[in-house]
């Protein structure tokens, strides 16, 4: 993918030190609400971040871009890429491809996908996501769509036996309203949506978001349209030699939040795992080793 397209919102961050108070209230309005913040007019960028249009232009133009239009031009560059098919992105692969095998080809992209993720994580932010999923006052609700329904179940599976109050949404939207019938402020939606964004997963979101769940969301670095409705969002690289992107650094990021949920809730999640060993014993559930 473009390296411009990629990097804006860490230029963004890069910068941010450097900025005015006016210029950081856009920057902060931007990213919270990117991309859809700068797919519109310069004047409605700056009506909605309650700065004025020159306010605008001095901070694309600090970003390294001759003016606006440069700026959007990039930005309308980058949502084309979210919603590239399988079938281009497969094209584009093939083209041009190292002399290597797939094996290195594949891992080499996963690495460097996963230095990408962990490098853009904020520490205090990830903290607060696992504290509001090892909050006992709070039910706990996870759903994804197609392809990301997996990692949901994946979650679920296993916050189950660390703590009680885990629900797996079905992705099937005539599911949800008996699913959401519980679902009251303060409650917590794990959500997971990666390109081509669902509009089922969007929906949702909204719903809970209405509801006062506390949203945490699970995207790509393109950024699911559903982040503007949460409270939190981790932001996974995914792209792969392949028709299909690679869900393994969105996996990390699910297993050291179920770990981190863990040592906040061990002494119940002790507990509850030694019953379940119990009850696995009971209904001898796992072939005995020879």
């Amino acid at each position: 993918m473009p390296v411009a397209a990629r990097t804006i919102e860490n230029q963004i961050k890069a910068s941010f030190g450097d900025l005015t108070r006016a210029e950081r209230q856009l920057a902060t309005h931007i990213t919270r609400h990117y991309p859809v913040a700068v797919l519109g007019s310069i004047t409605a960028l700056a009506k909605g971040a309650e700065v004025s249009t020159p306010t605008v232009v001095r901070l694309v133009q600090k970003l390294g871009y001759k003016g606006y239009p440069d700026f959007q031009a990039v930005v309308r560059a980058e949502v084309e890429e979210r919603l590239i098919s399988p079938l281009a992105k497969h094209d584009r692969w093939a083209g041009g491809v190292p002399d290597t095998h797939i094996l290195n080809r594949f891992a080499d992209a996963v690495v460097g996908n996963l230095q990408a993720t962990l490098g853009q994580i904020d520490h205090d932010e990830f903290d607060a996501i696992a504290r509001l999923m090892a909050d006992r006052g709070r039910k706990v609700y996870a759903m994804g769509g197609r392809i990301t329904h997996a990692m949901a179940d994946y979650f679920v599976t296993h916050m189950k036996v660390i703590r009680r109050d885990v629900t797996l949404i079905s992705d099937m939207s005539n599911a949800w309203p008996p699913a959401l019938l519980d679902m009251v402020p303060g409650d917590v939606l794990l959500a997971f949506d990666i390109r081509r964004y669902e509009n089922n997963v969007l929906s949702l979101v909204e719903i809970a978001a209405d509801q006062g769940a506390e949203v945490v969301l699970v995207t790509d670095q393109w950024v699911s349209p559903a982040a503007e409705r949460a409270r939190y969002r981790l932001s996974a690289h995914v792209e792969a030699p392949s028709a299909w992107d690679s869900t393994v650094a969105i996996q990390v990021l699910v297993e050291t939040l179920l770990a981190a949920v863990q040592t906040l809730t061990w002494d119940e999640t002790q507990a509850r795992m030694k019953r379940l060993e119990e009850l696995y014993a009971r209904a001898r559930f796992f072939r005995r080793s020879r």
